[in-house]
């Protein structure tokens, strides 16, 4: 993990399926549990899936709040 994968979950949209649209941030636990279960993706988006799951699954999504504010100014 590096600063840019934390950067990219508050910008990038998911590009696909029943969440698409959404930010990666701001999808849903069982989401994201659904995707552990079952398999993540290949790819950019795959590994930020896993890193954002692993981040909700751990309670650490208080990290991502300051590079929010970021995002948005």
């Amino acid at each position: 993990m590096n600063p840019e994968d934390l950067e990219r979950l508050v910008t990038l949209r998911m590009p696909f399926g029943k969440y698409e649209g959404t930010l990666i941030a701001d999808l849903p636990g069982p989401y994201l549990n659904w995707f552990a279960r079952e398999g993540f993706p290949g790819g950019e988006i795959g590994r930020l899936l896993h890193l954002m799951h692993e981040i909700d699954h751990n309670g650490l999504g208080g990290l991502l709040a300051p590079l929010r504010r970021t995002s948005q100014a």
